[in-house]
């Protein structure tokens, strides 16, 4: 079976970091692209963060770039996505996704998504 589990989300406030990570099992993680979305509420699911098969080349939202850092560690099968200046719109509900298709900014293409954690950052 195919697991994808986030984690590190909490409430941090503004300014702050946090790392969220995202163990993914039960695929072939060197040969899928992983990718970072979130979900605000009343807001639909926009793409935040992806890396390519093999960690070459990474995609950000323009709302997160300069701040946001994605990365993953093959030996352990996990993606991270390090938040640094968090700001109070970064509040989302983050889902980490696995797709084989070379998209990786199109959550359409995405095979295989996290339950997601919470984000939620104050004042």
């Amino acid at each position: 079976q195919v697991q994808l589990v986030e984690s590190g989300g909490g409430l941090v406030q503004a300014g702050g970091s946090l790392r969220l990570s995202c163990a993914a099992s039960g695929l072939a993680f060197s040969r899928y692209t992983m990718g970072w979305f979130r979900q605000a509420p009343g807001k639909e699911r926009e793409f935040v963060a992806a890396s390519s098969w093999s960690g070459g080349t990474l995609y950000y939202a323009d709302s997160v770039k300069g701040r946001f850092t994605i990365s993953r560690d093959s030996a352990k099968n996990t993606v991270y996505l390090q938040m640094n200046s968090l700001k109070l719109e970064d509040t989302a509900v983050y889902y980490c996704a696995a797709s084989t298709a070379l998209v990786p900014r199109s959550a359409g293409g995405y095979n295989y998504w996290g339950q997601g954690t919470q984000v939620t950052v104050s004042s």
